[in-house]
């Protein structure tokens, strides 16, 4: 999944792609890369964020969807948690919903769901965009994601989504300290009950900062590491913005993961 910021303050990227063409210039370069689907965005939720109103939100990233939709025939996503943008960007051709309130920040975002039959992806944040890295904690943060999970699945399937419609995000970085980044990425398996594809973020964050002491455009082989270890432990859509090199580590780790099951039934 590519990631296509069109925000004046993004952590890794804000304000390079804010233009509309810049952005829609951005996101065919990715595809050329290699990329599967692309995640478009106009409001930053990098912490300490301040929300953008609805109208901005909007005039920033629906001619992009328009532009990109025309453009390319990978599958779009819209990244906001607000119901009226991600309906004018499943009008203008996105297919996903990349919530990172998990259908809690909008009550009508369930309905857009439901009634397009988009796909949607759930997030766990703990907080807002504003207030998440505000001393997080957790005693069980994988029993405490995982009860979340199981709360918002019943919740989108009783509103009429399907099962098939919802991807989880477990939210890396969003609301976690470093220990719980890494157990989180230590523990995917134990989502995989849920029987819904996993996304993973972890392109350039800065829990990777602070485990190798490089600033944000120096974190690529960082995010390498943390993109390897999460497809080995299950993880179906890996949201990235160094799609040409991120995609080779994903096809290799893929590689040895069906090589290791293959050998171990042997």
């Amino acid at each position: 999944m590519g990631v296509v910021n069109v925000t004046p303050d993004s952590f890794s990227d804000g304000g390079r792609y804010l233009d509309a063409e810049a952005a829609v210039a951005h996101a065919l370069r990715l595809v050329e890369e290699g990329a599967d689907l692309l995640d478009i965005g106009a409001e930053s939720t990098r912490p300490g964020a301040d929300p953008v109103d609805e109208a901005e939100e909007r005039r920033r990233a629906i001619p992009v969807v328009t532009a990109v939709a025309r453009a390319v025939t990978v599958p779009i996503s819209i990244d906001t948690s607000k119901a009226s943008v991600a309906q004018a960007a499943l009008d203008a051709g996105a297919v996903v919903v990349n919530d990172v309130t998990a259908l809690r920040g909008d009550p009508a975002m369930v309905d857009v769901i439901a009634r397009t039959g988009a796909g949607v992806v759930l997030m766990h944040m703990q907080g807002t965009a504003r207030t998440m890295q505000q001393a997080p904690q957790y005693e069980d943060v994988v029993g405490e994601v995982s009860a979340v999970f199981e709360e918002r699945i019943r919740f989108a399937m009783a509103h009429g989504i399907g099962q098939r419609q919802i991807v989880l995000d477990p939210g890396i970085g969003f609301g976690k300290l470093l220990v719980h980044n890494l157990t989180l990425l230590a523990q995917l398996p134990r989502f995989a009950c849920f029987g819904c594809p996993m996304l993973i973020g972890v392109s350039r964050k800065a829990f990777l900062g602070q485990l190798v002491d490089r600033p944000v455009q120096e974190r690529q082989w960082a995010t390498a590491a943390a993109v390897a270890m999460a497809v080995d432990r299950g993880a179906g859509i890996l949201r990235v913005h160094d799609i040409r090199a991120m995609k080779e580590v994903a096809q290799v780790a893929m590689a040895i993961c069906r090589h290791t099951t293959v050998s171990m039934k042997a």
